[in-house]
């Protein structure tokens, strides 16, 4: 009996292998992808990595550095905006710098008032002081001269009525007088001289140099405040109120570098490619003229065709794998530009990677 049991058992141990091995056996379908891969188009295309920008005319993305540092206190746009030329986009803490203005500014009011006084004069009070000197030396002249020729003629008429030490004393009174009143004649001319013309050209210098500070200063108060450079879009902003900037640009926490503190992009119609062609395939490039190339944006199956724009006649190393400063890349590439229309049905972005292919028409 048991022996049967035995054997029952084994053959349903059997009989379950089977199975289990005939059910993990059989092939599963695999899942179609969910798109198709980037294929290539042409008979002898090249295959480039591509990263989605705004397209200008020439050259790349505007990057945005303050010609001044300081702490921003107003972030004036919004990532994604559309300005125009000289449109203010953010504004950094000027206190000190208009302190230092208005000090300049009084500094240079304060010399074209002296400069102004110098041009008036002679002044009419000063004026009228110096010819009442005048008049008053003259008097005092005239009485000395009068006690002298008292003294002398009664000298004469009896020498025991004056002494010699009188007579002396009256002629040296109308010498000084006399001096006195040259000197005070002289004084009211140069007072009606005017101011030296080498004081008002000092002064006018003075205040030509105090004014031109005073300028310079407020020129660079404007620089506190950053303006559009060109008519575009707003693409990022890397700082926000209360950050300290510099020309340098501003701290990136995810990359550990200097970024711009803003980064605008064009407002053209039409959005542009940056491809790079790795260094060994140049010889298989075709010449700009002969050059076409189609766009295949990763995740879906659109496929769109590109205009050829130029060639970026310089090859770099590639380093715009991750955008990390640590990065080391042995490729080295050269960045050939085309455009293509908006398209209706999908959203692109600047700085989305795509997959290009390039052929020869």
């Amino acid at each position: 009996m048991k022996n049967k049991i035995l054997m029952v058992l084994s053959v349903a141990g059997l009989i379950a292998g089977l199975v289990s091995a005939y059910i993990y056996g059989i092939q599963k379908k695999p899942l179609p992808p969910a798109f198709n891969p980037a294929s290539n188009p042409y008979e002898k295309g090249i295959y480039a990595n591509g990263v989605i920008e705004s397209y200008q005319k020439n050259g790349a993305n505007i990057n945005i550095y303050p010609e001044v540092s300081g702490t921003i206190t107003q972030v004036l746009v919004s990532e994604g905006d559309t300005v125009r030329k000289g449109a203010p986009l953010l504004r950094l803490d000027a206190s000190v710098q208009k302190a230092v203005a208005e000090q300049q500014r009084s500094q240079a009011e304060a010399a074209q008032s002296l400069l102004e006084e110098l041009k008036s004069l002679p002044r009419k009070e000063n004026l009228e002081i110096a010819k009442a000197q005048v008049e008053a030396a003259g008097a005092v002249m005239k009485n000395s001269q009068d006690q002298r020729d008292k003294q002398k003629r009664s000298f004469e008429l009896d020498p025991r009525s004056v002494s010699r030490d009188t007579l002396d004393s009256a002629e040296n009174a109308v010498a000084t007088a006399a001096a006195n009143l040259e000197v005070v004649k002289k004084q009211f001319e140069l007072i009606k001289a005017g101011a030296w013309i080498y004081e008002i050209q000092n002064q006018e210098r003075q205040y030509n140099a105090l004014e031109k500070a005073y300028i310079a200063s407020r020129a660079l108060l404007d620089r506190f405040t950053v303006n559009a450079p060109a008519d575009g879009i707003v693409l990022s902003i890397n700082a926000t109120v209360g950050s300290y900037i510099s020309p340098q640009g501003t701290y990136g926490t995810y990359t550990q570098g200097a970024l711009p503190v803003l980064v605008m992009g064009s407002a053209e119609p039409q959005m542009g490619v940056r491809c790079y062609i790795d260094e060994i395939l140049l010889h298989r490039l075709p010449e700009g003229p002969r050059m076409k190339a189609q766009m295949s944006i990763r995740g879906t199956d659109m496929k769109i065709p590109l205009e050829f724009v130029r060639i970026q006649p310089y090859v770099t190393p590639k380093i715009q794998l991750s955008s990390q400063r640590t990065e080391r890349v042995d490729v080295r590439v050269l960045p050939v530009i085309f455009r293509f229309g908006r398209p209706a049905n999908m959203l692109l972005y600047p700085g989305q990677l795509v997959d290009v292919y390039i052929g020869e028409k």
